[in-house]
């Protein structure tokens, strides 16, 4: 069984820089990752904007601004996109507070996965602060549902992803996954699997602003009848477990873990961000509970009424 993991907070031990291109906008940009104080979560903090002058944007669902292909979320200052692979990087590491540094208006895709976030964490290390941490106890189902599309929250002793699939095309077809979020997890099962799109749309796409820095190196690219990488897929069913990836950074937006099961049916962006609104506006469906912080020996009572969930492994 999952051990539970310490109630709280964490944040990096140092800051580290990553470089690479946005996958919509095929521009070169950096990011640094800051190590920030307890409480204060995580935020964006955009330098180099056209008047000269510099923004924070938190990492809110409140200042979402955008769900087409990727998320977004911005201010009237400015606006920062593709976000959801770093912010399910931070979610399922356990990296409650950090401040985003970034030259450009899109978080660089990498290889098109979460590898180099986790990467890039790893090479600085969490730091455990003193702070407790603040979860989000799904209380009662809360559903949404646009056309065949369907997402929903339900009571779950946990953090739990339940993602579902359902594509025209036999390449991907239909694939379900599901799994109870922790490091281990994400790291071995979630991380690495890439974004994905078809090659019969790319013309499309172009036309209207979107992949024009994507290629074989950062996105898996679905021809006709077969998947134009050389290297192939990751995991047989890499696509599905790629829409959990992005279910998870999506629900990050929270500002807090979410103790309870998402399940998406044939969901994305858009949807992921609907369901979360529905969510946080029904102050009957949630409420905030922290989980006891471990002392030295080990040995920690529950709080009274609170949930103990199982969950993985620390990763501080």
């Amino acid at each position: 069984m999952a051990k539970r993991r310490n109630g709280a907070q964490t944040t990096l031990k140092g800051r580290v820089t990553l470089s690479g291109v946005g996958v919509h906008s095929g521009k070169e940009v950096s990011i640094t990752l800051h190590p920030a104080e307890a409480n204060s979560g995580i935020s964006f903090y955009r330098t180099n904007l056209d008047d000269g002058r510099d923004c924070e944007i938190p990492a809110d669902f409140r200042y979402v601004d955008a769900t087409d292909l990727c998320t977004s979320i911005g201010t009237t200052d400015g606006s920062v996109a593709t976000i959801e692979h770093l912010m399910a990087t931070f979610r399922a590491l356990d990296v409650d507070n950090c401040m985003v540094e970034i030259d450009g208006a899109e978080v660089p895709v990498m290889d098109g996965s979460a590898d180099a976030f986790i990467d890039a964490i790893d090479q600085v290390g969490i730091e455990t602060l003193s702070a407790p941490r603040r979860y989000i106890k799904i209380n009662k189902p809360i559903r949404v549902e646009v056309g065949k599309s369907v997402c929903e929250f339900t009571p779950y002793d946990g953090q739990r992803i339940e993602v579902e699939i359902d594509f025209a095309n036999p390449l991907v077809g239909k694939q379900a996954y599901a799994f109870d979020v922790c490091g281990e997890t994400f790291r071995k099962e979630i991380g690495r699997a890439r974004t994905f799109g078809f090659y019969a749309d790319v013309k499309t796409l172009w036309a209207r602003g979107f992949a024009l820095g994507a290629s074989l190196d950062n996105a898996i690219v679905i021809g006709e009848d077969k998947v134009m990488n050389p290297e192939g897929l990751r995991y047989e069913d890499e696509f599905v477990r790629h829409k959990a990836l992005d279910a998870i950074g999506d629900l990050a937006l929270a500002g807090a873990p979410i103790l309870g099961c998402y399940r998406s049916h044939r969901g994305g962006h858009k949807l992921n961000h609907m369901a979360l609104e529905a969510l946080l506006a029904d102050r009957d469906a949630w409420s905030y509970v922290e989980m006891p912080v471990r002392r030295e020996t080990g040995h920690a009572d529950l709080q009274a009424g609170v949930a103990a969930a199982a969950f993985g492994p620390d990763v501080s």
